[in-house]
């Protein structure tokens, strides 16, 4: 009897740790919601709202978000990429055709985005050593080629 229990602790706890290790390399995953009162634009769109569905699986990122800028217009974005530095396409974002990403380390990634071609903006996304906040530093040209900067702060929905 004592074995059988030894032997039933032991798989539930290797079940926890594996479960736990495969939360930890994906910590985009999850829904992030828009602070904008911590968000700074230069000059940039600023935006109302904007929430972002973050879905990784193995090397695999889509993302799903709705945003809303404070004229109130809305846009609904989407796109499927990897971690490879290739283009995918972007669905719903007047201003970018493609993203490339690129995995930094298990905290921060890189983005490039394109129109036509022509780079849009490279961005950085960090994720806070508490998995909490998620941090986008953007830098490029909106659709009518006015420079900008921006960085926007995202809070974990739990």
């Amino acid at each position: 009897m004592r074995t059988v229990f030894r032997v039933g602790m032991l798989c539930l706890a290797m079940t926890l740790l594996s479960a736990t290790v495969a939360l930890a390399d994906d910590l985009w995953n999850g829904t992030w919601v828009l602070d904008p009162s911590a968000c700074t634009y230069n000059p940039g769109k600023v935006r109302k709202s904007d929430t972002r569905i973050y879905t990784v699986t193995g090397n695999k990122i889509h993302l799903s978000a709705d945003v809303e800028f404070a004229d109130g217009k809305k846009i609904h974005i989407e796109f499927d990429a990897a971690y490879d530095g290739k283009d995918y396409a972007v669905k719903g974002n007047p201003k970018v055709q493609t993203i490339a990403i690129e995995r930094i380390d298990e905290y921060s990634s890189k983005a490039t985005t394109k129109r036509d071609g022509k780079i849009t903006a490279v961005g950085k996304r960090m994720i806070s050593k508490d998995g909490d906040t998620m941090t986008i530093a953007n830098s490029g040209t909106d659709e009518d080629g006015v420079p900008y900067s921006d960085v926007l702060v995202f809070h974990r929905r739990k």
